[in-house]
C-alpha cells in the first residue's frame, strides 16, 4: 500500500510539474482569419515556443505570436520580414529589405502565393522592433498599417501545427537574407 500512494504521489508530482514547465515554455494558439494563408488555414491549431528567443534574437522569416501594440489583449500571427535598422519597401508585387548602407535586396518569398496589390515604403525599423506582414499579403493588417513589433510583446516563435490531423507538423521558416 505504500508503494502504491509513493508511486501515486510521484506521478501527481511528475504530472503538476510537466504542466506548470508547460504553460512557460508552449502555448496553443488558433489562426483566426485568413492574414496567413496559404501558409495557415482558418482554425489551424498550432504550438508557439515561448523560450525561443530567450536563446537568440527573432530572425527574418519566423512566424511569431505578438500582442499587436493597438490591442495588447489580443494575439496576432505574423511573419518576421525586416529587422532593426532596415527599412521595408513593397513595389511592384515584390518585397524589398533597404540596410542602414543604402544597399537593397529582393526577399524570395515562396510563401505568398498572391503578390501585395499595394506598393508601401516604410521607416526605418527601431531597435528592438520587428516588420511584420501576413503571408496573404492582399488581406492582412500588419506594420504596413504603421506599426512595428517591440520584442517585448513577442509571445513566441509558431513551432507545430497540431489540428487539423492533415496538417500535422512543424513549421518552418524561410531565411531570405538575399
Amino acid at each position: 500500500m505504500k508503494t502504491f500512494i509513493r508511486d501515486t504521489m510521484m506521478i501527481i508530482m511528475i504530472a503538476g510539474v510537466t504542466i506548470v514547465g508547460l504553460k512557460f515554455t508552449a502555448q496553443r494558439f488558433v489562426i483566426d482569419g485568413p492574414s496567413m494563408a496559404t501558409s495557415f488555414r482558418d482554425g489551424e491549431q498550432l504550438v508557439v515556443n515561448k523560450l525561443v528567443y530567450e536563446f537568440h534574437e527573432p530572425e527574418r522569416g519566423d512566424v511569431i505570436v505578438f500582442r499587436p501594440p493597438d490591442n495588447p489583449r489580443d494575439e496576432y500571427i505574423k511573419r518576421i520580414i525586416g529587422l532593426p535598422g532596415e527599412s521595408v519597401e513593397v513595389r511592384d508585387g515584390v518585397v524589398f529589405i533597404h540596410n542602414g548602407d543604402g544597399s537593397a535586396f529582393p526577399l524570395d518569398e515562396p510563401y505568398v502565393s498572391t503578390p501585395a496589390e499595394r506598393d508601401f515604403k516604410g521607416d526605418m525599423i527601431p531597435e528592438n522592433n520587428y516588420f511584420v506582414l501576413g503571408d496573404n499579403r492582399n488581406n492582412s493588417s500588419d506594420s504596413r498599417g504603421d506599426w512595428t513589433v517591440p520584442s517585448q510583446t513577442i509571445v513566441g516563435k509558431a513551432w507545430l501545427s497540431v489540428w487539423p490531423p492533415a496538417e500535422w507538423g512543424l513549421v518552418f521558416d524561410y531565411y531570405a537574407d538575399g
